[in-house]
């Protein structure tokens, strides 16, 4: 029955992502995960945004267009438009571009031409996210990265806070994820901060009838305002997902929601949609399901849309491809 139920698994698995496995680098660059570790424990250390910068990361490069590294990729005369300038990744941390290129030239002088980016993002969001007290869960490695990024993609792929659930959950099916693995991801908010402009419409003139959102918690909404009112002139001023635990990676967030201190209206909507609502609650109450859930989703997430083979190849410099497009 085991066998079975392990064939059945295997079976389930897309035919690209069966290829990549935990020990990939275990004889062609064996100081991999000490170097990626190593890494990221240091700017973490000295710049806390590291963490949520680069999950963020993670799932914009994922969820667009495939765990390539596409994002990665700077504009040039020769593509003007990557996916790393879309409007939507305009806010991506700095910090967490630092740390893959550091990781990137570190991997380059011990193992060169062996490590791809791809695998560098998906081995150091996990690291860092058992950094800052999430759940560990294994990396399965062999990606290729990209050979193209276009901006024009990230739109039609990436959820905004102002889509209602229903264009939510459309985002994720579309892709291949169910309701219960959206609601995991969206857990990776108990970390980092938005910028004001993304919730500032829910703070102020919300309505005819009402300044603020009536769902918001009144205190939220006040200490909001205090932190957001020179955003116009300050584009930077941001606010903490969580404002409970802004820093751990704990299930605080699900129970923020539940109580009107869910920052952007896409978080709010998960507290009362029927779909999403059980699991808001069965997260908020059980921290290890959330981690459990999360966890799997994260499995899925870094094997969605890869590139294995002649469909990708490893840069020598995370930013630029290897050869001019065609």
């Amino acid at each position: 029955m085991a066998l079975r139920i392990l064939f059945l698994f295997l079976l389930s698995i897309p035919f690209s992502s069966a290829k990549l496995n935990v020990d990939y680098y275990k004889e062609t660059c064996p100081e991999f995960p000490k170097i990626v570790m190593e890494h990221v424990f240091s700017k973490q250390s000295v710049s806390p945004a590291t963490a949520p910068g680069i999950l963020r990361l993670f799932f914009h490069d994922c969820i667009t267009d495939g765990c390539d590294s596409s994002i990665l990729i700077s504009s040039n005369a020769y593509n003007p438009h990557a996916e790393r300038d879309a409007d939507l990744n305009l806010s991506l941390s700095g910090d967490a571009f630092d740390v893959i290129a550091k990781i990137k030239n570190a991997l380059e002088l011990v193992c060169p031409g062996i490590v791809s980016c791809s695998d560098i993002v998906a081995q150091a969001t996990r690291d860092l996210v058992k950094m800052v007290g999430g759940p560990f869960y294994p990396v399965r490695l062999g990606r290729k990265d990209s050979l193209d990024s276009d901006a024009s993609k990230v739109t039609e792929s990436l959820p905004t806070p102002n889509m209602t659930m229903d264009q939510i959950i459309e985002k994720f099916t579309k892709k291949g994820f169910t309701v219960r693995e959206m609601v995991a991801l969206t857990g990776a908010h108990t970390i980092g901060f938005t910028h004001c402009k993304e919730f500032i419409d829910r703070i102020y003139n919300f309505s005819a009838t009402s300044d603020a959102d009536p769902t918001m918690n009144p205190k939220l909404v006040e200490g909001l305002r205090s932190v957001c009112h020179n955003y116009t002139s300050d584009p930077s001023m941001a606010a903490f997902n969580d404002v409970r635990s802004p820093g751990k990676f704990d299930n605080a967030y699900f129970q923020n929601v539940m109580n009107g201190l869910g920052l952007l209206a896409s978080d709010s909507i998960l507290a009362v949609d029927p779909r999403t609502k059980p699991l808001v609650e069965l997260y908020a109450k059980d921290q290890q399901a959330f981690f459990n859930d999360f966890g799997n989703a994260m499995v899925k997430l870094s094997v969605f849309g890869i590139k294995t083979g002649n469909k990708g190849e490893v840069r020598s410099r995370c930013d630029q491809f290897n050869r001019l497009p065609a």
